[in-house]
């Protein structure tokens, strides 16, 4: 076991989505660096697997990616050909006093998970109450984007 920071498994939370907190908790500790990479996205695929993406910032801000959308590309490269799709999402952030928090994706990862994945389980937190719902219920006014 990893010597890491605590961040409790919320109630709701099935084993496998737990796996995920787990996977995103572990990598952040791994790779956490202040202002560089300070979070980490878990994605369970259709076939078992996990993905992972860890947050990386650079000096332009511009030239930022969340955690969510390198998870996103290896989602895809691990499905290519349409062998597996995301099921579940888990992210989790690192402040710099330590702390974790388990946290939904940013406005533009929910635009690009909800072209991809729609039907996908999110894990989000909205004050105390923390709880899953699906991409496309982070943005219930999009449009559908027609490929």
């Amino acid at each position: 076991m990893t010597d890491r920071p605590l961040l409790a498994r919320p109630d709701a939370m099935p084993d496998a989505d737990a796996e995920l907190l787990d996977t995103a908790r572990d990598l952040l500790s791994a790779v956490y660096r202040e202002g560089r990479h300070e979070v980490a996205a878990a994605f369970r695929m259709s076939d078992g697997a996990i993905v992972t993406g860890v947050h990386v910032d650079g000096s332009a801000r511009r030239s930022a990616v969340c955690a969510e959308g390198v998870a996103a590309g290896a989602a895809i490269a691990h499905g290519a050909g349409g062998r597996a799709r995301v099921e579940a999402i888990v992210s989790v952030l690192r402040r710099p006093a330590g702390t974790l928090h388990l946290i939904e994706p940013c406005g533009v990862c929910a635009e690009l998970l909800s072209d991809y994945w729609p039907d996908a389980r999110v894990w989000v937190t909205r004050g105390a109450e923390v709880f899953s719902t699906d991409v496309a219920a982070l943005l219930p006014s999009k449009r559908a984007r027609v490929w």
